[in-house]
């Protein structure tokens, strides 16, 4: 089992990071309004929230953890403003893409089998965002629940991660 005690405290800092990261490059992709980015907030505390109850994967309750404790979810916040920080939208995505195949790599050098269950919640933290909130909505009628950008975003992350590219009914 992977835990905490497997990983360097920088290793450690960014894996608990990388839930964070993998809803910020979805958010930066297209982002929907401030209405939608509190949807897509939402979401990503939902997912961690439920990893938190998870009894099957270790490695992701662990983290989940980290991240319901005020220390451990100040710590990944501040990681995360210091890898976005002063960037635009697009460089925001592809800083986040760059620190989730960082953390990909140090899920393979140190997870050993639970790196894709990590990688897969990762991606359904990122598929989850990219669903939470409507996009191309006019005052607030209408709209689709996932934009063209948000469904290539998900695509780099499949690629960032090292996860097989999602099929599109996957997404």
């Amino acid at each position: 089992m992977a835990e905490k005690q497997d990983f360097a405290p920088v290793e450690w800092r960014k894996v608990i990071q990388s839930p964070l990261l993998a809803g910020y490059a979805v958010s930066a992709a297209d982002p929907s309004g401030f209405i939608g980015l509190l949807q897509e907030a939402f979401a990503a505390a939902g997912m961690v929230a439920a990893g938190r109850a998870q009894t099957g994967e270790q490695l992701i309750r662990h983290v989940c953890d980290a991240l319901g404790s005020s220390s451990g979810r100040a710590e990944a916040r501040e990681g995360v403003r210091s890898i976005i920080q002063g960037a635009g939208l697009d460089e925001i995505k592809q800083r986040a893409l760059a620190g989730l195949a960082e953390v990909a790599a140090i899920l393979d050098a140190k997870a050993g089998e639970h790196a894709l269950p990590f990688k897969n919640w990762l991606m359904a933290v990122a598929r989850q965002v990219a669903e939470a909130g409507l996009e191309d909505t006019f005052l607030g009628f209408g709209g689709i629940r996932m934009s063209e950008k948000e469904k290539a975003t998900l695509h780099e992350i499949a690629a960032a991660l090292g996860l097989p590219e999602p099929a599109a009914a996957e997404i």
